[in-house]
């Protein structure tokens, strides 16, 4: 695959339909400026600084916006918590809504038919496929993203990580994690 990756770039770079540039700023954009470690950081933030974490939850987007993350798809955001009591799960039924300036590109999977229409239908059964069970006490809470407004989820901080540094804390967060696929367990 990397190296088709590479012949059809070579060939449109050749041919002048590509700016050689413009690709580089495009990749640079993806692996540095947006992408799921981006959430990771904002989730550890809110996990060591009660105080981002009260603005985080009063008003998601100025609090990402704070530590320099936002854009495409990244405006109008709501972060939603875990915790003993309630799970959240993010989807898009209608389309494929998703803050790519704190998670990167979507997952292919959360952009299928089946998850956004079973993710409604059966949240428990689709997160038994990702290899979450909850037990019957906790609360299922599906949020559905839209051009309007996309959810972050903070995942509960995994027990045992009270001496770890933003940065160690940050390297435990995946984007699952942030869409509510994903519980988080100490490394």
């Amino acid at each position: 695959m990397a190296l088709r990756v590479n012949a059809l770039e070579s060939v449109l770079v050749d041919k002048g339909l590509v700016d050689p540039a413009a690709l580089d700023a495009i990749i640079d954009t993806y692996e540095h400026k947006v992408g799921p470690r981006n959430g990771a950081r904002v989730v550890a933030r809110a996990w060591i600084d009660p105080a981002f974490r009260g603005r985080l939850m009063a008003d998601a987007t100025a609090a990402i916006a704070e530590l320099g993350y936002g854009g495409r798809q990244g405006e109008h955001m709501v972060a939603v918590e875990n915790t003993a009591a309630v799970h959240n799960l993010v989807v898009c039924t209608l389309c494929s809504c998703y803050p790519w300036s704190v998670l990167g590109l979507p997952p292919t999977w959360y952009k299928s038919s089946p998850y956004r229409s079973r993710a409604v239908i059966d949240p428990r059964g689709v997160l038994r496929e990702f290899g979450v069970e909850l037990g019957d006490k906790v609360e299922v809470r599906v949020w559905d993203s839209t051009a309007e407004v996309r959810y972050l989820v903070i995942p509960a901080r995994p027990a045992g990580t009270d001496g770890l540094s933003e940065e160690a804390l940050a390297d435990l967060v995946s984007r699952d994690s942030m869409i509510g696929t994903a519980v988080l367990a100490a490394r």
